[in-house]
């Protein structure tokens, strides 16, 4: 519906030039393409604040457009409403009180042209201070019932559920499924700590996989085996993140009133590097599913719960950059092949794998340099390992830093140097 109008704003001499009278006040062009964040399972009837009419929630759109095209009223930035039924029914009450202009500005179309076809419109906003508070309030009480439900949610011990990589069933706290997908299948939709809705939000993928559908490219396959060697091959074990149907089951995206979470980190980005702090990197221990938001605790974790001293190895073996990458990746490889790095014997089990380094005293033997200093161990074991992005080189000796400074430094071709410099195109440049 696109209408070209000339408007002008009641108690305002400035003039407007409106392309289309929808669109800048945010009405659904497409239906299901709101971004609006909902409750889960929310199913009630939103009744139009100026007469009887009502529709089920999710027909929120044929509601908007009954309301500019019944009663030419437009409510601004829709998405950003945390409850929209009551939202609805707060200004329903309000308007048999006093009369709609007392809240409303008012657009009048066409304001240059005949009387008979100029058109009062009513826009209802958050500049309105009644309604900026109103819609404070549902945030905020929105806030509290979605961290209300997320304590439940941490604190539940009767989640039961069965990977959907895999025939592996987890039972007691949600982190144990979570923590499993992201290790054993490279697939992490986050820490079990920002989920919410963490039931409904694996149904939905699950639903997605069983419809064939890809979870990052959205496209369809004809059979299961052709998803997954897509999936694998492709890298696509990870979420859309333009996919605006997952926001909900995000807790950011409740914390502050009219703004996504693409919003809130691009703010993030562009402050101060003054009061800058580091992001958490969500570390994956070497040996079990924990996890950390620092590498120091992750380094900690290691040391007192497997005798792992990963900065002793270090200091010890003089490891470059790249050789702690490739002993990471090459440690991180042969546990899932459930076999001990020290001794090349393979178990049953990765909980077998690290009793038998534990009693035999295993954890801190490496095998030969030549062994794990290999090539291959330059590519990740698992997707986004943290670990990877905090390595850092070995302090060197100062007199050997020196040394290094002295030696010079030559080109790998001199083979033939004088026909390098008879040819080279600085010779044409100093003439």
């Amino acid at each position: 519906m696109t209408i070209q109008y000339k408007a002008t704003c009641d108690g305002c001499s400035e003039k407007r030039i409106w392309c289309c009278i929808l669109e800048p006040l945010c009405f659904p062009e497409h239906q299901g393409a709101s971004n609006s964040l909902a409750f889960p399972g929310e199913g009630c009837r939103v009744f139009c604040v100026l007469c009887s009419h009502s529709l089920p929630l999710s027909d929120k759109d044929l509601l908007l457009k009954h309301l500019v095209l019944e009663h030419k009223l437009v409510i601004a930035d829709v998405k950003l409403i945390a409850d929209f039924s009551k939202y609805m029914l707060y200004w329903k009450k309000r308007f048999t009180e006093q009369p709609i202009t007392d809240f409303c500005s008012v657009i009048k179309t066409n304001s240059e042209g005949p009387a008979e076809l100029q058109e009062n419109y009513f826009l209802l906003c958050d500049a309105l201070p009644e309604d900026r508070i109103l819609r404070e309030q549902l945030q905020q009480k929105r806030l509290e019932d979605v961290l209300e439900q997320q304590q439940k949610e941490r604190d539940d011990t009767r989640f039961q559920r069965t990977c959907m990589f895999c025939n592996e069933v987890f039972t007691g706290n949600r982190s144990g499924l979570l923590n499993h997908m992201a290790r054993e299948h490279s697939f992490s939709i986050g820490l079990p700590d920002n989920i919410v809705y963490c039931t409904e939000f694996l149904d939905t993928l699950e639903q997605k996989l069983d419809n064939l559908q890809c979870l990052y490219c959205e496209k369809i396959f004809r059979d299961k085996t052709t998803l997954k060697d897509h999936m694998r091959k492709k890298q696509h074990r990870r979420l859309n993140a333009k996919n605006c149907d997952y926001d909900r089951f995000y807790v950011i995206n409740y914390l502050e009133l009219g703004k996504t979470w693409e919003e809130v980190q691009s703010e993030d980005d562009r402050d101060d590097w003054s009061d800058w702090q580091a992001r958490p990197l969500c570390a994956v221990c070497l040996f079990c599913e924990q996890q950390e938001e620092t590498m120091e605790k992750i380094y900690t974790h290691m040391q007192e719960a497997h005798q792992f001293d990963f900065h002793k190895l270090k200091t010890n073996l003089c490891l470059r950059f790249y050789q702690q990458l490739k002993l990471v990746n090459y440690i991180r490889r042969e546990l899932h092949h459930c076999r001990c790095y020290g001794c090349q014997r393979t178990l049953d089990t990765k909980e077998e794998v690290l009793q038998h380094m534990m009693e035999e005293g295993h954890v801190m033997q490496l095998p030969e340099l030549s062994h794990w200093d290999q090539p291959q161990y330059y590519f990740p074991t698992y997707e986004n390992d943290a670990l990877l992005t905090a390595l850092s080189d070995s302090e060197s000796d100062p007199e050997e830093v020196a040394r290094s400074a002295e030696v010079p430094v030559y080109s790998e071709d001199v083979s033939s140097l004088r026909a390098l410099k008879q040819t080279s195109v600085l010779n044409t440049l100093l003439k």
